[in-house]
């Protein structure tokens, strides 16, 4: 390569995410990786409202994370089925992000979650970026791209077909296998949440699931789960009020029984005879 061929390279600019490719032709190895997505992202989105009350922060989902040059460049990005990053805005420029460009923004993920198809050795690999010649070059491990370039605080390797949860926690440049609370929890004490599996049906698949928990042990609930206990309290409060509402009105067929007015009625219960009439033609639902 030329000294003008080599200034140019130096001097042209990362491109931006809109320019990146959004996949490296890799399939979603399997169906649950999808809603599993979802759900990370329902669950935890008012946590993280939150803590960022003016919606400074990012999910990706199945995204790429351009940490350096390569040519082609998706040879640079790793992908995390599910990351979150503060600090940074959902948008940019108006658009939805197609990928996280690290080089750009120079702010790391905080949590990266693998949802591993097979073992988990793709996601534990710990391969480092090779020294070696152009045609010889070994692509790095996620593991080790996680953990010495990338500085995600905290990582998860979730393998769907076992149902085994690993969480990792940086410490000092360097993962550590964290060990789970007595919930069988992993807590993120930042976030006041913690992370682990829960079994239960969801999008018509009955398994175990990724679930994010709070502090107390409470967990935190999607859309269409919040969706159902607020029409089971509308429900059943509506129920005590059709009880109140038919006590009421059984007193007041008493008291006509006998023998007292509806003004006389409607003084003694401290209603108006608009209200007693109304008691009295009551019928449950």
């Amino acid at each position: 390569m030329t000294e003008t061929n080599i200034q140019t390279e130096l001097l042209r600019p990362f491109p931006d995410h809109t320019q990146l490719p959004e996949s490296d032709g890799t399939f979603v190895k399997n169906f649950q990786e999808h809603p599993q997505s979802i759900i990370l992202t329902d669950s935890i989105t008012q946590v993280l409202q939150r803590i960022h009350p003016d919606g400074q922060y990012a999910i990706g989902q199945d995204c790429g994370i351009y940490w350096r040059k390569t040519e082609p460049p998706e040879q640079g990005a790793v992908c995390p089925d599910w990351f979150y990053v503060p600090n940074v805005p959902p948008l940019l420029d108006g658009q939805y992000r197609r990928s996280y460009v690290l080089l750009r923004e120079k702010v790391s993920p905080f949590i990266a979650l693998e949802l591993a198809s097979g073992d988990g050795s793709e996601e534990r690999d710990k391969t480092p970026l090779s020294q070696t010649s152009q045609e010889k070059k070994i692509k790095p491990g996620k593991f080790w791209v996680y953990e010495q370039i990338i500085e995600i605080t905290y990582y998860g390797i979730y393998e769907i077909t076992s149902g085994h949860l690993e969480v990792y926690h940086l410490e000092n440049g360097s993962y550590r296998r964290m060990s789970a609370n007595e919930r069988g929890h992993y807590p993120i004490e930042e976030l006041g949440v913690e992370l682990g599996l829960w079994e239960g049906n969801y999008d018509n698949q009955f398994m175990l699931w990724l679930r994010w928990w709070d502090a107390e042990g409470n967990l935190l609930l999607i859309g269409n789960e919040r969706a159902e206990i607020e029409k089971a309290r509308a429900e059943r409060a509506e129920s005590e009020l059709e009880k109140a509402l038919l006590v009421q009105k059984n007193a007041i067929s008493r008291l006509l029984a006998i023998g007292l007015s509806m003004e006389e009625v409607s003084e003694t219960l401290s209603l108006s005879v608009e209200e007693v009439q109304k008691l009295l033609e009551f019928r449950l639902s």
